[in-house]
């Protein structure tokens, strides 16, 4: 038996997460506004990710709650199922801008990864620039104006009988596709980079 160890095949991680520390130091023939917007929009999203995190706490302490509740004391509550949801999309959103920054959004990896870094950056600038952005974009002004009208009205959920209101949920919609729209830009300059280039930064 061989005790040579495996190799492992880590071509997706690389590509799943190139820059795992935002305050990495980047190439030195990257201009410098280039290098420190990069920086800069990176570690806004680490900080918003760091932040989003914490969450999952109230998230996990509802849905226990609930749990003893309902199956020890026979006693279910109004609000814990209004609360997950809630909390479960609050964090999907509001953390969807760290999630691109670590580049683990859905990418067809087994198609990308035997492509050249050029072919790699032109395909990611191409689609940021004509599609993630204009899409965005749009996306951005119907949620704010979803969650304005929210606030305006009062909405209440009508799922249960606790009624919450939405408009601090429905905030959560606008504010992710901004910060989506942050780290986009950090994207888009390293796919650039990458085109012109040939290596990621």
């Amino acid at each position: 038996m061989s005790t040579e160890p495996e190799k492992l095949e880590i071509a997706d991680e690389l590509i799943a997460e190139r820059r795992g520390d935002p305050s990495g130091k980047l190439p030195d023939d990257m201009p410098k506004w280039m290098s420190k917007t990069i920086s800069g929009i990176d570690i806004f999203s680490l900080w918003i990710g760091r932040i989003v995190c914490w969450v999952t706490i109230p998230l996990f302490g509802a849905m226990v709650f609930e749990v003893i509740a309902r199956y020890a004391f026979i006693a279910p509550t109004m609000w814990a199922y209004d609360i997950s949801r809630m909390l479960a999309g609050a964090l999907f959103m509001l953390g969807g801008g760290y999630a691109l920054s670590k580049g683990v959004h859905i990418r067809a990896d087994f198609i990308y990864r035997n492509w050249s870094v050029k072919t790699q950056g032109s395909v990611d600038f191409f689609l940021y620039l004509f599609f993630y952005f204009p899409s965005l974009i749009v996306f951005l002004w119907m949620a704010s104006d979803f969650a304005y009208l929210s606030w305006m009205r009062g909405e209440r959920g009508m799922d249960t009988a606790w009624m919450p209101m939405m408009g601090p949920i429905k905030t959560c919609l606008p504010l992710g596709v901004l910060f989506l729209l942050i780290q986009g830009i950090s994207e888009i300059l390293k796919s650039y980079y990458a085109a012109s280039k040939g290596r990621w930064p």
